[in-house]
Parts: structure tokens; sequence; C-alpha cells
């Protein structure tokens, strides 16, 4: 396996068309389960440590974010960006995420990676 040690520069810009999952919907009645808007963030990890977390974008299902992160990386083999639901009671609930193999980073070629990744719903 393949793996990365060095400077990882991460931008996140934009998360698309993002849907509340039944568990964020669990305390929403009526109507508004149609129109539920998502107080979103986004927590980034290198492997299975955090290395930061954007701001919380409110009431947006396509929030958009100009947040930078940089960490040193030693033997990382995987980044993970998972989005969630900045729940007002109890723990945030899970939205989406994505993980990006450094291997197919690595394999592109190039000291830069742009991707839209798609996301798993939870």
């Amino acid at each position: 396996m393949v793996v990365f040690n060095g400077q990882l520069k991460i931008k996140i810009c934009e998360a698309l068309d993002l849907k509340p999952t039944a568990w964020s919907l669990r305390h929403a009645v009526g109507p508004k389960t149609q129109t539920f808007l998502l107080d979103t963030y986004i927590a980034l990890n290198v492997d299975d440590s955090r290395v930061g977390q954007t701001s919380t974008k409110q009431k947006t299902n396509s929030p958009t974010w100009n947040d930078e992160f940089t960490t040193e990386v030693i033997d990382g083999r995987r980044i993970e960006l998972s989005v969630f639901h900045d729940a007002p009671i109890g723990y945030d609930d899970f939205v989406a995420n994505c993980i990006i193999q450094f291997e197919d980073i690595l394999h592109s070629g190039s000291k830069h990676y742009e991707n839209w990744p798609n996301h798993s719903e939870g």
C-alpha cells in the first residue's frame, strides 16, 4: 500500500444538494420535512486523526466555504471528508462522507490534485 509523507494542503469549497437523513428529520413535523435545511460543517480527517473542521453554514443544503487546512502527514493512507448537521440537541447528525486515498492522488502524477468527489449518504 502506498503512503504519503509530507505537507498536505486542502481547500474546501462547497457541498452540493445535501439531503437530510431520516435521523436529521426525527424532530421535524409536518410539511417542514420536505424543505428541511441543514446547518452543515465538514470535518477533515487524515486516517483517523482530525485535521480540521469548517465553520457551520446555516440553513442551506448547498453550503459554500473558502476554508484551507495545512498539516504535516506521516505515513498517510487516506483523507476523509465528513459532512455533519450541527444539531441543536445532542450529538451532531452525520449527513455524508467521502474518502480519498493518497494512492489515487499520488498516481495522478501532479503535486496538485483537484477533484469533485461524490458523497455517500448515511
